[in-house]
């Protein structure tokens, strides 16, 4: 991604300090706090979501379906009002990159084809503390996170789901594959934030089109496009509105 102005997020501080529970008192508050945000989509204006995929090595056989459907996010809110999405992925021992906010699913394929999956461990905190910032800076209405594992603090991981869920970002937690780990740490960053989770199966493209377009409709248009999209018979969108009510 040379030539995508793309840089790298900054890491994330205290990794040599102790992880803290959460304490149920502490969770509950988060939650509470977040029912009181406003709508995430103000009228007239568009919805911003950012696009994470974990691009290590192990998802090196689904990686071009996922470059191909990001394309469906867009086609599915053309009719609602549009939205701008930002690419980020971690891949490696400490690469983490973002780009710039795109109105057009080409150049985001584009950038996304720039990009070969490398081994190394996740970095969803990292994702998380970026989509934190980007928010504070501008409206985000949704983070869409596509992986497969988990290989963090799971403490760490839920204090910053609690902070996206204070700022109404809601994270939508779309897990490949079955990894028991990476469930319970994308359930609960789900919870936290007030999004949801799904699973799909290794290489069911069309499982994963489904989740994409659900909430890309949320971001562009939130609960009401949701619900209409829902009403359409779409899986996708029937899965995330069934945890988010």
């Amino acid at each position: 991604m040379a030539n995508d102005r793309s840089q790298k997020t900054p890491a994330p501080t205290g990794h040599g300090e102790p992880a803290k529970t959460s304490r149920p008192a502490d969770i509950e508050a988060f939650l509470a706090r977040a029912r009181t945000l406003a709508p995430p989509v103000e009228p007239g204006t568009r919805g911003r979501l950012v696009f994470a995929l974990d691009a290590t090595m192990s998802r090196q056989p689904t990686w071009d379906e996922a470059c191909r459907l990001q394309a469906d996010m867009f086609a599915e809110t053309a009719s609602i009002g549009g939205l701008d999405v930002q690419l980020i992925y971690y891949r490696g021992m400490s690469e983490c990159r973002a780009s710039r906010f795109a109105s057009d699913a080409r150049m985001l394929g584009s950038l996304m084809e720039k990009i070969d999956c490398r081994g190394g461990r996740t970095q969803i905190r990292r994702v998380l503390g970026h989509a934190k910032r980007e928010a504070q800076a501008q409206k985000v209405q949704a983070l869409v996170f596509v992986g497969d594992a988990m290989e963090e603090s799971i403490d760490d991981l839920c204090a910053a789901a609690g902070e996206l869920g204070l700022l109404g970002v809601p994270a939508f937690m779309f897990q490949e594959g079955d990894d028991p780990i990476a469930e319970q740490a994308f359930r609960e960053i789900a919870r936290l934030s007030r999004g949801a989770y799904c699973r799909f199966d290794p290489g069911a493209a069309h499982q994963l089109g489904e989740l994409l377009r659900a909430a890309a409709a949320y971001a562009a248009g939130g609960i009401k496009a949701l619900r209409d999209l829902s009403a359409r018979s779409s899986v996708g969108a029937q899965r995330l509105l069934a945890q988010m009510k």
